[in-house]
């Protein structure tokens, strides 16, 4: 039997740490002493079937597409194919 508790426990110890990594990830980032830096940036959002991608890097930005045609993708088997598996 699944103890739900736990469960929801471990949710807990997962945000907290991930929320942790950030912080360390930041502070030894920005303690490298390293002047110069070079931010690559990319995204998709999904408004309905209709995928928004942007980003200032030509290699992100391929991630970028690749990534919203599989989610388009897994979107339409998990909704519209859903009632017919």
């Amino acid at each position: 039997m699944v103890n739900y508790n736990s469960i929801i426990l471990m949710g807990f110890v997962v945000v907290i740490l991930g929320i942790l990594l950030i912080f360390v990830g930041t502070a030894l980032q920005s303690s490298s002493g390293s002047s110069k830096t070079e931010v690559h940036t990319s995204g998709v959002i999904l408004i309905g079937p209709i995928p928004i991608i942007f980003g200032n890097d030509k290699g992100l930005l391929l991630v970028g597409v690749i990534s919203a045609i599989v989610l388009m993708i897994l979107a339409y088997f998990l909704f519209y194919r859903g009632s017919i598996l």
